[in-house]
């Protein structure tokens, strides 16, 4: 228990001379928001703080920047990440956890890793973080975000299917581009949601 407390202090001050103040503060109610999720769930909690207190270590360069640090360190980059370079922070920030922050979990660098496209097949603590990003208390802008964190107490997979088709809609309005992952994501989650149906 020290042990873990310590080492989530170090990460803190570590995160908050590097992080600007924002971002830092989301990352605590990202951590605080996947505990809480973690204790509804009955998933570990020390594993759930520290996925959301790093899942954005990666944020800190602007998207340009975290590409050429990703091709630099070998981390593999995908066509359609190149076009959607905003997910690339999230497979930036899981080799930053492994390797400046000394994280071996692969639980945890693997929920970094998806935090922003989400996958198919999906931990739960994948889905513990995923959601938690989403719906944490400074969280204001997407309008169905009442329910959202409701039924992010009811039922995981429900909320990842509802908050994946939220944001490919938003994409599509906005003219983003959309990584494939999040599309792999969301036919995944529809189908689990076709299947409950059946």
């Amino acid at each position: 228990m020290d042990h873990q407390c310590n080492q989530v202090l170090m990460f803190r001050k570590k995160l908050k001379s590097r992080l600007d103040p924002m971002r830092y503060e989301h990352s605590l109610s990202v951590s605080f928001t996947c505990m809480n999720l973690a204790m509804r769930y009955g998933y570990d909690i020390d594993k759930a703080e520290l996925a959301g207190l790093l899942h954005d270590c990666g944020k800190r360069f602007p998207d340009s920047v975290i590409l050429k640090k990703c091709l630099k360190h070998g981390i593999p980059v995908t066509e359609g990440e190149r076009k959607a370079l905003a997910v690339l922070h999230a497979k930036y920030g899981a080799w930053l956890a492994r390797h400046k922050y000394q994280i071996e979990d692969s639980e945890i660098l693997n929920a970094i890793a998806c935090h922003t496209t989400g996958k198919p097949e999906m931990t739960v603590l994948d889905k513990i973080l995923y959601i938690a990003d989403y719906i944490e208390p400074r969280r204001y802008k997407a309008d169905n975000l009442p329910q959202i964190r409701r039924m992010a107490y009811e039922d995981l997979d429900q909320t990842m299917y509802a908050i994946l088709k939220g944001t490919l809609e938003y994409l599509q309005r906005k003219g983003g581009c959309i990584d494939p992952m999040t599309l792999q994501a969301y036919e995944y989650f529809k189908a689990q949601m076709k299947g409950n149906e059946e």
